[in-house]
């Protein structure tokens, strides 16, 4: 067995007659059960206005997984910064470091995480939703969230200030700071957490597309930070693992249906069951549907929990990570307790064991 580490993105998914608290609770438990398993960390990310996903406001779950949890280190995966004025997200990292302390991460992407409405909507203050000052805001956040915190520079007096240096902390006497990682799925984000010098996600479970030629722009590209004196890096995967191959087969089809959804445009639900998602298959077969699946599976591992634990290592030695963070995407029978997640909890602990 190999010394990889795992770790956990969570989008929170939300079933057919399933709550928004419940599917809340799930992810809890799920968070919970990772820190048992020995995870690395377990990240939430940010989406808006999805019916299958309830994952709208990572630092809200970070603090709850952090109350239920002891060891894993708990984040975002990420903040979609553009949707957020700098100074509230580390104030809120820095809250969440004063929770948990030396167990949060602070993870930041590009992406907008919903559609164009709701995107004006969540930037409607104006200067929180500046994409093109994207590299600034990271590093002014940053900043913010280290003990000294930033010092804003003016060069003329203005309506709130008599000019010179004004004092900007994320909160009052830090004694630690959360860890900042850039995500992104390009060659910009690649090429920006190089120059930052900070550590790097590659968003494998998006398409895979462009995974080499980002790994080998950040590596060497990278230019040292204090904290960071060399590069550092790990992929996520979408991941089902169940007993039998044909199990985790069929837990993996109410994912694959949303997905084909959101790459034809169709209206999104909540997530099928299992047996709904066959039915519908079954019932209406789609040329188009079929082909983005079988063009997902290709970048999906899911089988057996021994052969995916082994494919996730040859993955990880390929690409010279020592960690994979999986999305577990397996999907629910009818019958299973929408209180809880038992197919991605099986996931995690055919994975650990």
């Amino acid at each position: 067995m190999s010394d990889l580490a795992l770790s956990v993105l969570d989008l929170v998914p939300v079933r057919t007659g399933q709550t928004s608290a419940q599917a809340v609770a799930a992810s809890l438990a799920l968070a919970a059960r990772a820190d048992d398993l020995g995870y690395r960390r377990y990240w939430f990310a940010e989406h808006h206005n999805m019916p299958a996903v309830a994952s709208t406001a990572p630092p809200v779950l970070i603090a709850a997984a952090a109350a239920r949890t002891q060891r894993i280190r708990v984040g975002s995966g990420g903040v979609m910064l553009p949707n957020h004025a700098p100074l509230i997200v580390a104030e809120q990292f820095a809250a969440l470091e004063a929770i948990a302390p030396g167990r949060i991460d602070l993870g930041i992407g590009r992406a907008p995480g919903s559609d164009p409405v709701i995107t004006q909507l969540l930037r409607a203050s104006g200067t929180a939703g500046d994409v093109e000052r994207f590299p600034d805001h990271v590093q002014d956040i940053a900043l913010m969230l280290q003990r000294d915190g930033a010092v804003v520079h003016f060069n003329n007096a203005t309506q709130f200030t008599s000019g010179g240096e004004y004092a900007v902390r994320s909160t009052p006497a830090a004694d630690g700071a959360p860890e900042v990682w850039l995500l992104g799925s390009s060659d910009y984000s690649a090429q920006l957490a190089a120059s930052l010098g900070l550590p790097y996600v590659f968003a494998n479970h998006f398409s895979g597309q462009g995974l080499d030629r980002a790994l080998s722009l950040y590596r060497e590209g990278f230019r040292p930070s204090e904290a960071h004196p060399g590069p550092r890096t790990f992929l996520t995967a979408n991941v089902v693992a169940a007993p039998t191959a044909e199990e985790a087969a069929e837990r993996a089809i109410p994912q694959l249906r949303m997905m084909a959804r959101l790459r034809l445009n169709r209206p999104l639900t909540a997530l099928e069951t299992v047996e709904q998602a066959r039915a519908a298959l079954a019932a209406n077969p789609d040329p188009q549907e079929e082909q983005i699946h079988a063009a997902a599976l290709a970048n999906w591992f899911v089988g057996d929990g021994a052969s995916v634990r082994r494919e996730l290592e040859a993955f990880a030695a390929k690409h010279g990570v020592d960690e994979i963070m999986i999305s577990p995407l397996a999907g629910s029978y009818g019958a299973e307790d929408p209180d809880r997640t038992p197919g991605r909890t099986q996931t995690l602990e055919l994975l650990a064991g």
